[in-house]
């Protein structure tokens, strides 16, 4: 009866635990790339940041054309 009851008790645990893993919004990603995209929409860029990086954009040459473009026009 002992036993019975120690692993009732052990299983409710269990599922008090998983309840709570589900309620605490927890997320599982399936790739990194998937966490990244996660995190980048759940933060707000500051301006100053924003404004900076659009600057150095801006600053930056055009990317060069393929070598096959280059060859075939």
């Amino acid at each position: 009866m002992k036993e019975q009851n120690k692993f009732s008790t052990g299983r409710h645990q269990e599922q008090a635990a998983e309840s709570q893993a589900a309620n605490s919004g927890s997320v599982e990603f399936q790739s990194p790339e998937e966490l990244l995209r996660h995190d980048a929409a759940q933060t707000a860029v500051p301006p100053e940041i924003a404004r900076r990086l659009s600057q150095s954009i801006a600053q930056s040459p055009p990317p060069r054309r393929p070598w096959w473009r280059r060859w075939l026009g």
